[in-house]
């Protein structure tokens, strides 16, 4: 299952830092962050809850940049 989120972040180097973070949540199989766009594409493990994965993402998102937001 793949999902679109709008996210809030102030810089390229800050998207991609919340891409890593994201791709290394468990229940992610892949992420991709836009800054241009400012979106996040997630695409989940099989049988993954997203909303709950979201939470973790987030979670490990805050760790890299503290002022980032993931809107779902």
């Amino acid at each position: 299952m793949k999902k679109t989120y709008s996210i809030e972040v102030d810089c390229a180097n800050c998207a991609s830092k919340m891409e890593v973070a994201a791709k290394q949540t468990e229940g992610v199989k892949d992420a991709v962050v836009n800054f241009m766009t400012l979106k996040m594409n997630v695409e989940f493990e099989e049988g993954q809850d997203p909303k709950q994965v979201m939470k973790a993402v987030l979670r490990n998102c805050k760790k890299v940049e503290d002022d980032c937001e993931i809107y779902f």
